[in-house]
């Protein structure tokens, strides 16, 4: 190989344009969708949080969430272990604490309702981990991700320009 196949052979492809600005087109909702956001966390443990996000991210294809949340997470002090071992935690559950293991399985569970339902013992799980008000702040910070990963992916926002603390 010569090293101008070396280098077209390595090269990335262009980025993708964003489709529209929906924070900026719609800002009320954008406002109403942060402020739902905001106050999820005042009841969920910031690693926990992180680790819903990612998660979350991760099964909704929303690269623009994945880079801001891993960003977010591994500013915060997360590992990139338990990032990248998060989207198969199933077989690496060694790297999580039980409690986080109950959030993550509810994570999939709510985001993808393939069953239409959250399973009465993925809840039972979470309901063992957490008293009510940690549930239900769990759960909406899990509704409110999933949101912001449908608005990423419909509007196609594009990753690689976030910087932790961008949006503080």
């Amino acid at each position: 190989m010569t090293t101008s196949e070396v280098h077209e052979s390595t090269r990335r492809l262009p980025e993708q344009a964003a489709r529209l600005d929906w924070a900026t087109l719609a800002p009320e909702a954008y406002r109403a969708l942060i402020r739902l956001d905001a106050a999820a966390r005042k009841g969920v443990d910031s690693t926990l949080l992180d680790l819903i996000k990612v998660r979350a991210s991760q099964l909704n294809h929303c690269a623009f969430c994945l880079d801001m949340h891993s960003k977010d997470a591994l500013a915060a002090g997360e590992s990139v272990e338990r990032i990248v071992q998060l989207s198969a935690w199933n077989e690496s559950k060694h790297f999580y604490t039980a409690r986080e293991l109950a959030a993550i399985e509810l994570t999939d569970a709510i985001t993808v309702l393939t069953d239409g339902y959250v399973p009465d013992e993925v809840y039972a799980r979470a309901a063992a981990e957490f008293d009510e008000t940690e549930l239900a702040h769990v759960i909406t910070a899990i509704v409110a991700i999933n949101a912001f990963n449908r608005f990423g992916v419909s509007t196609r926002s594009v990753a690689g320009h976030y910087t932790p603390g961008d949006f503080a």
